[in-house]
């Protein structure tokens, strides 16, 4: 038997996985439990998840795996600087501290950092490390459903790889092809991330919402794209890029880009965060993303070509553009293909353990017939209806019990299908950046005014940003250009045409928020401006709580499909605990709340107007 333990942490979206026999028993982002977003600290509390769901103390673990390797990052960086000095020179000085410190003695200070895990004999712990790449790679080819396949993995930068091919084959990854930093297709959308307005290694899925609202035949995006492609990056026919260093600072600065440089190349400064949003925005938005998905789809061509391989694997954070996935898949150039629903740094933790399983102790691979091993990606905690109920005494909660599951079903269903918003917390939590409804605030498909209300009252986040769809997997086909599963919401794909409305001839002249109240659909919360909307199929035998409700709400509707978002408010993780769930809940405008059976009215609890008081009243355990 070996039992591994994964793990990412040091840079963003620390995570911890446990892998038993080739099993994946549990995962999970240490910023669920910290409620700090995307943080880099040690996965304490993941690890001590991860450790209480397989039954197992520390001692018992063959081995732990840190998911890239340190001393290589190292050179990285020191063969940067000098390669640019003495341009860089301060935050080279800057830098040497922390690198010294706290990195490059990593072996140290993770062994440190284990003993606020439990006490543990160090000679019993062997401490491993993978390539950051081929991390990535196990992680979306281990757990999928194919003997054999192309890998594809595309991100910011691992050690000195941003980008690679590989073959998987059995239990065994060969990487066939590698990019090198500094020319990395993830920075370079982080670049425009950045100078968009938003924050980089977070915001990047907003200048993907925000891209829809360009004029793909607009001369100024045109002419984005041309600049885009003689000014900024080179590419290629095997889709390697080169990129302009002068116009970027990613290197050896604390910023993304030459700010002065790129005010002269697209004629606007950078966008601050009060802003209002123009149509260049998102323009720029449009020409990076179409420049992107280029580059995507020659990556897989060239990785076609060398694996011949029927079946493909993404992972990397560039793998989580479900745009450019949905055009990837349009394309045909594989039977099908599979993407991690961890695919950032937080899923590279999982992958180190599959690789320590597969390549270090070389268990067997035994594969899934049809489905993956991701048990729907629910990898995270659940809570007892015994913590649930404790939860409601620390709260004083006001609360109705459902014994039986079908009348929680109706009752819910009908509350939805009323216009009502509900947050919806069940089993066990999901991995990955998507809520895929165990963690999930649940709305009406049909109501045109619920994108406005969800953004503004909910969310409180950026008005211009889509709602993804939960439809019944048996009826995807009924009511999207989709004719396979996408159970990770990982695939854009288009509304079918007989659901979509007349725009008026003006639409593409129009501003961003007239075209945003324009009636698009008989489905509008999930239709996004250009008719596209972000999938996530609901399966039976993954989720039959879930799959139970959207059937529900389909008998008394006649609609298959319920509007999902994650369980947070904008800069906050997605809720973990039957607490973090309560405190959102009445923090923001939802008007029920399920966990479990546990049903909760808002205009029900005590103090329910004063959302303040709610947002910081309770610490986590």
């Amino acid at each position: 038997m070996s039992v591994i333990i994964g793990i990412s942490a040091f840079y963003h979206d620390s995570a911890a996985a446990i892998v038993v026999d080739g099993k994946i028993i549990a995962a999970a982002q240490e910023e669920r439990f910290t409620r700090e977003k995307h943080t880099a600290d040690f996965p304490v509390n993941a690890i001590t998840y991860c450790l209480q769901e397989a039954g197992l103390a520390l001692n018992e673990i063959d081995a732990i795996v840190f998911y890239d390797k340190p001393f290589l990052k190292f050179e990285r960086l020191l063969e940067t600087y000098y390669a640019f000095a003495p341009k860089g020179i301060l935050n080279f000085i800057k830098a040497m501290p922390v690198w010294l410190n706290e990195k490059l003695f990593l072996k140290k200070r993770i062994y440190d950092e284990l003993k606020k895990v439990a006490d543990y004999d160090k000679r019993k712990v062997k401490l491993l490390f993978s390539e950051h790449h081929l991390s990535h790679a196990a992680s979306t080819f281990y757990p999928s459903p194919y003997q054999k396949a192309a890998i594809l993995t595309i991100d910011g930068v691992g050690e000195w790889c941003t980008a690679s091919i590989g073959l998987g084959e059995d239990g065994q990854i060969q990487l066939l092809k590698e990019m090198m930093f500094p020319h990395s297709v993830g920075l370079l959308y982080s670049a425009f991330t950045y100078y968009l307005g938003f924050t980089v290694n977070s915001g990047e899925y907003k200048l993907m919402g925000l891209a829809p609202y360009g004029n793909a035949n607009a001369q100024e995006t045109i002419r984005f794209i041309q600049l885009i492609k003689e000014q900024l990056v080179s590419i290629k026919e095997d889709g390697s890029v080169w990129l302009n260093q002068s116009y970027f600072n990613y290197a050896t600065g604390l910023k993304m880009v030459n700010e002065r440089k790129w005010k002269a190349l697209f004629g606007f400064e950078r966008k601050a965060e009060k802003d209002e949003l123009g149509q260049h925005h998102c323009n720029l938005a449009l020409a990076i993303q179409l420049v992107t998905e280029e580059i995507v789809i020659k990556m897989a061509k060239e990785a076609k070509r060398l694996t011949g391989a029927d079946y493909l694997c993404l992972a990397g954070g560039v793998a989580l553009n479900c745009v450019a996935n949905g055009k990837l898949l349009k394309e045909n150039i594989f039977n099908d293909i599979y993407i991690q629903p961890a695919a950032g740094d937080a899923g590279g933790a999982l992958g180190a353990a599959l690789v320590v399983n597969y390549m270090y102790y070389s268990e067997p691979r035994v594969l899934s017939e049809g489905m993956d091993v991701m048990a729907g990606s629910y990898l995270g905690p659940a809570y007892s209806e015994r913590e649930i109920q404790q939860m409601n005494k620390r709260v004083n909660a006001a609360v109705h019990y459902y014994q039986n599951f079908a009348d929680l079903t109706q009752f819910v269903a009908a509350k939805i299908a009323a216009k009502n918003i509900v947050g919806w917390f069940q089993g066990r939590m999901e991995f990955g950046p998507r809520a895929l409804g165990n963690r999930s605030i649940l709305a009406d498909v049909r109501d045109e005014s619920m994108q406005k209300k969800l953004n503004l009252n909910i969310k409180y986040r950026e008005g211009f940003r889509p709602f993804a769809p939960s439809v019944l997997a048996e009826q995807v086909a009924n009511y999207f250009e989709m004719d396979r599963p996408s159970p990770y919401m990982l695939f854009v794909a288009p509304i079918n045409k007989k659901l979509q409305k007349e725009l008026p001839k003006n639409y593409s002249q129009l501003s961003i928020f007239e075209k945003l109240y324009i009636t698009r659909s008989d489905v509008q919360p999930i239709t996004h401006v250009d008719f596209s909307a972000r999938i996530q199929t609901v399966h039976k035998e993954t989720n039959w709580r879930y799959w139970e409700l959207i059937n529900e709400y389909h008998k008394q509707t006649g609609y298959p499909i319920l509007v999902n978002t994650s369980f947070n408010v904008r800069g906050e993780p997605i809720v973990c605990s039957p607490l973090d769930a309560y405190q959102c809940f009445m923090a923001t405008e939802m008007d029920y709340l399920v966990i479990g059976n546990f049903v909760y009215c808002k205009t029900d609890q005590p103090d329910w107007q004063n959302k303040e008081k709610w947002r910081r009243k309770f610490k986590p355990d």
